[in-house]
């Protein structure tokens, strides 16, 4: 199998970063043909040599075995570790989840080294417990959007739970790179002088690193864990879905309290449906007052163009990238998802699941960390970007909701094509609202299970799981 690696992009000035860490493994070009492994399993099908259909368990055996070779050739295909560089401008700044660096200065290449390696990076994984009602035991192959919306959703919930401008602090200790970053050293004011200071923070440090693993556990891959890829498929499947074919959310946990998810309706965003969603009480029966308000993780799927990507919706995408309220993009290109958390230049930055790594116990205490995380920058260009995404923005109260509508607004209308990529717009959508309350689980966030169609019309002939967009 011939292995090619694609060549760096070309910038002038470059500041390199060279990953040595397995956050770099991708799909590799040159991979064999899909016929390849549909020759390699012919043999596998559910007749006998005599042409008479296999009995029930016959079928059961050929299929485990199916599914063994079909995971062991993803993990090979999605395992590799290139040393490949991703080249970025020292002069043009770049915009990180509405943070921007100038990499040419030292203090500032820190700063995105540290908040690049504190978001979550939700990968395939490989030797977790079998999927309810199959052999699967891995997702490589299958599971990129599934993880592209984990990863959504993750930011939304370390916004929500965790204190403004939080850093991992293992995001302190990350090797030096071909940025050229120096040992780590304090960025702010020194608080740890006096021992008595130096205590506080040191509490405050440990709480949110206690809140910073029990949000990664929630995306493990065990079937206790609410936003892990069981309960995702679990919930999928009883909705008569595939395994790949959609992300339902459906967090009836007490632990996420106060926060829903709102879906955008036909590129809309009607504010009294987002007010109607965020004063509902928690919960039928609960002690005590309810919140005036419950904080929002805003979803609005779009499509930018029809078969590829309209050029003229990049300035307006990369002004949504600018704002503080927005947590990310589900995106990436055809059969390919990736998630989309800034820009440099004509660049879209990215996390990019498709990465094979082993599965981590999330019911040991103090598991390991570290490959939830990433610090190695992808990039792609936006005229790769397939025109279907979906993205997300995030509102702690009533009044950064209105700051929202306001900010968005504004970067919508910078676009030259005729219809904005989306709208928010006062009143209700046609079902004048998207849950009835008495419908609504207790202490849940939502529910979610939505279709991109126009992806759906044009891959309706084919069988490739990855094809779908939903949420």
């Amino acid at each position: 199998m011939a292995i090619r690696k694609r060549p760096p992009d070309s910038w002038s000035s470059p500041v390199v970063m060279n990953p040595s860490s397995p956050c770099e493994g991708q799909s590799p070009e040159g991979d064999p043909p899909d016929d390849w492994f549909h020759l390699s399993t012919m043999s596998l099908g559910t007749q006998g040599s005599d042409g008479s259909r296999d009995d029930p368990e016959e079928h059961e055996k050929r299929g485990r075995l199916k599914s063994k070779l079909v995971s062991a050739w993803n993990n090979v295909k999605y395992g590799w570790s290139f040393k490949s560089k991703a080249r970025f401008s020292k002069t043009s700044p770049l915009t990180m989840l509405g943070q921007s660096y100038l990499l040419s200065h030292g203090v500032e290449r820190e700063c995105f080294r540290r908040a690049f390696a504190t978001l979550l990076w939700l990968t395939y994984r490989r030797g977790f417990p079998q999927l309810d009602g199959s052999s699967l035991t891995t997702d490589s192959g299958w599971g990129c959007m599934l993880r592209s919306g984990q990863m959504l959703l993750a930011q939304g919930l370390l916004l929500h739970l965790l204190p403004p401008g939080w850093i991992w602090l293992s995001a302190n200790h990350v090797s030096k790179d071909d940025m050229e970053v120096q040992e780590s050293r304090s960025l702010g004011p020194e608080l740890t002088k006096k021992g008595r200071r130096k205590s506080i923070v040191s509490f405050l440090e440990s709480q949110t690193e206690v809140t910073h693993r029990r949000v990664v556990s929630w995306f493990g891959d065990h079937p206790i864990a609410p936003f892990g890829l069981h309960q995702l498929v679990e919930q999928g499947t009883s909705s008569g879905k595939k395994a790949g074919d959609c992300l339902a959310v459906d967090a009836a946990s007490a632990e996420v309290s106060n926060l829903t998810v709102y879906v955008a309706q036909d590129c809309t965003v009607y504010i009294d449906d987002v007010v109607r969603l965020c004063e509902r009480p928690l919960s039928e029966g609960s002690t005590g007052p309810s919140p005036a308000w419950k904080s929002v993780i805003i979803l609005v799927p779009v499509r930018l163009g029809g078969e590829v990507l309209n050029p003229t919706y990049i300035k307006c995408v990369k002004n949504l990238l600018r704002l503080e309220c927005c947590i990310g993009i589900i995106g990436g290109k055809p059969k390919h998802s990736l998630f989309f958390v800034g820009y440099q230049d004509e660049q879209l930055l990215c996390l990019d699941p498709h990465y094979s790594q082993s599965t981590v116990d999330i019911t040991q205490d103090n598991f390991p960390l570290e490959s939830f995380h990433c610090k190695c920058p992808r990039k792609i260009s936006f005229s790769r970007m397939d025109p279907s995404c979906t993205i997300g923005f995030y509102a702690k109260s009533q009044k950064e909701f209105e700051l929202l509508c306001s900010a968005v607004n504004t970067a919508l209308s910078s676009s030259t094509e005729k219809y904005p990529i989306f709208t928010i717009a006062e009143g209700q959508g046609q079902d004048g609202g998207q849950e009835d309350e008495s419908d609504a689980p207790p202490n849940a966030i939502t529910h979610i299970l939505t279709k991109d169609k126009a992806r759906l019309r044009r891959t309706n002939n084919s069988n490739s799981m990855d094809e779908f967009v939903l949420l």
